[in-house]
């Protein structure tokens, strides 16, 4: 099994909101009804971001839905995952309101997804989690691949960069990726972080999607992985702007000794 790209991954995040495009903030308030029925905009939306999603190996996801009420019972992971044409895809549920609504996070991939795990991550409000598989293309050690989706709060999101930093401790390429409510100077000073050897690739702002000033959605690498063409989309398909990246992967340990 070879990639695509030869060495490399075509990687892209993105913060649906649950597959509703947003262009102010008084849509928060004056839209919110959306986020408890389902609307036709929601639909057409998810296939626009199902056409992006098409032209990457692996998409990370955060806010969307594992069917519920609110998408009349779809779980868009594995709807975007057949609309794309990407054949593997995991979600996992980050809060569950039941019939009502099944928030998670998910992976859609060109490639078999193994040892898929969930962590719910560190905070005084639960809900906020990580979401790891495994993808290895022949030549080439097994990658980790960590979804996260990060706390609004500085001191909630320091316990689970500590928590996260730990998961990726060892030799083993990782990389993780998704919304992390924060900037990137904050990744930087991060001790944990640091000592796990974990740097962040910046892009740019991506929230608000209308009018962006902030960079809250990062890619953090482990020393082997080398990342270019880094860069945020400038596609309003949802309150955050996708984030693309190609990561180069080192040949196997079998394969250079």
């Amino acid at each position: 099994m070879t990639s695509p790209s030869g060495s490399s991954l075509r990687m892209l995040s993105l913060n649906i909101q649950v597959g509703l495009e947003t262009g102010h903030y008084r849509q928060y308030v004056t839209k919110a009804w959306r986020h408890l029925i389902p609307t036709r905009g929601a639909y057409a939306n998810l296939e626009r971001i199902a056409a992006l999603a098409a032209n990457y190996d692996v998409v990370a996801l955060q806010e969307a839905d594992a069917g519920s009420l609110r998408t009349a019972r779809i779980n868009q992971v594995a709807h975007l995952a057949k609309l794309a044409g990407l054949p593997y895809w995991h979600a996992a549920v980050t809060r569950d309101f039941g019939p009502f609504a099944q928030h998670c996070l998910g992976v859609l991939s060109r490639w078999p997804l193994r040892q898929p795990q969930y962590h719910a991550l560190p905070g005084m409000l639960p809900g906020r989690g990580a979401l790891e598989v495994s993808i290895q293309l022949a030549g080439h050690d097994p990658l980790r691949v960590i979804v996260a989706h990060l706390a609004l709060t500085r001191r909630a999101r320091a316990g689970q960069l500590n928590f996260l930093a730990n998961l990726v401790q060892g030799e083993r390429d990782s990389l993780i990726l998704g919304d992390f409510n924060c900037e990137q100077r904050e990744l930087d000073e991060h001790a944990a972080i640091q000592a796990a050897g974990l740097r962040s690739v910046h892009a740019g702002a991506t929230f608000p999607s209308w009018a962006p000033t902030r960079a809250l959605d990062h890619l953090l690498l482990s020393p082997r992985l080398v990342a270019h063409n880094t860069e945020v989309l400038p596609l309003r398909l949802s309150d955050h702007l996708p984030l693309s990246s190609e990561i180069k992967l080192p040949l196997s340990s079998e394969n250079t000794g």
